[in-house]
């Protein structure tokens, strides 16, 4: 335990991610000071704000510096502790970073209890994106019995948890995928009412279909066509919860709204960070831990292999090669 390897951002994107935007390196481990903790990271989570912030573009958080290593959550066991508040063997999940190893004061790490859960669902259903989730469907979107919405990468880590959390309230569900196999993903295990292959070419007629009363809220995770067609569907005081636009990440032009509609059907429209709603994190990780380890709440993992895979693993996610939560198996 002598030295650590990490990814750095080498360079920014110009415009689109590349392999050679990162950096594989490795680094000596210096002994730790008083109040610090090492931690052993066994996985590590990717997520698509990781593109925002490679950007130095204007953004709700401060740019990923260059040649430090990369942002993102990981989840791992105390190896070495000289803080009283932590002990070797202890289980936390905290923002560690593309790294093996993960040095720190232990303000931005939390302990896992218990061994019902998965370690990694902690980076995916029991973690920031299942926390992200939770709000945007029970803060903004808030549907009830009978409603309807649509769910974008509905078998993505997030979409995943917002379609099930509203069939548990009563909605009809209608996902949006990429691919049959995933479509089928979708409403077989996860129970969703219906799903619209995106890629099958026809998501203004399917979508249609899928809904015929109309869409009462939409959780936004792609942008682009999507958002125009979902759109032209909201049934007046429709709620939409924008988390995420990850087909236009590389792409600088703006995505267009129907602000017309927006008017006449007097939507509501939010976007939103969850990392500024920590007040929420409590009683969502509470509900969401209870579901994961009773079996009610299901989800599914990509997982590469080994710190060196982690670039590759991330442009793959920027283009939806994933299947649910992408991680990568450190250990």
């Amino acid at each position: 335990m002598t030295d650590n390897k990490r990814v750095v951002l080498a360079s920014r994107p110009n415009p689109n991610v590349s392999l050679d935007n990162f950096r594989l390196e490795t680094a000596a481990l210096t002994p730790l000071g008083d109040g610090e903790v090492r931690v052993r990271n066994h996985y590590l989570s990717l997520d698509p704000y990781m593109r925002g912030r490679m950007s130095d573009a204007k953004n709700y958080a401060a740019p990923q510096a260059l040649d430090a290593v990369m942002i993102g959550g990981t989840v791992g066991d105390v190896v070495e502790s000289r803080n009283p508040a932590w002990t070797v063997g202890d289980k936390v999940v905290g923002i560690g970073g593309w790294q093996e190893f993960t040095t720190s004061a232990g303000a931005d790490m939390r302990k896992i209890q218990g061994t019902a859960i998965p370690l990694s669902a902690y980076l995916g259903s029991v973690g920031m994106p299942g926390v992200t989730a939770w709000y945007g469907l029970n803060r903004i979107c808030k549907v009830t019995a009978g409603e309807t919405i649509v769910v974008s990468a509905a078998s993505g880590a997030v979409g995943s948890v917002v379609g099930q959390l509203a069939k548990m309230k009563g909605a009809r569900v209608v996902g949006i995928a990429g691919g049959p196999e995933k479509c089928a993903y979708v409403t077989e295990t996860l129970g969703f009412d219906a799903c619209v292959d995106y890629k099958a070419g026809a998501l203004d007629s399917d979508l249609e279909a899928a809904t015929p009363k109309g869409i009462d809220a939409y959780f936004e995770n792609v942008g682009g066509e999507a958002t125009k067609v979902v759109i032209q569907r909201i049934n007046a005081f429709g709620r939409i919860a924008v988390c995420g636009l990850i087909s236009i990440y590389d792409n600088t032009a703006p995505t267009a709204i129907d602000f017309r509609r927006v008017l006449i059907q007097r939507l509501t429209i939010e976007g939103f960070i969850v990392s500024e709603h920590m007040e929420v994190w409590p009683e969502a990780l509470k509900e969401l831990g209870a579901l994961v380890a009773t079996g009610k709440l299901q989800f599914r993992e990509s997982i590469a292999d080994g710190l060196a895979s982690a670039p590759e693993a991330f442009l793959g996610l920027l283009k939806g090669k994933n299947f649910g939560k992408q991680l990568v198996k450190l250990i």
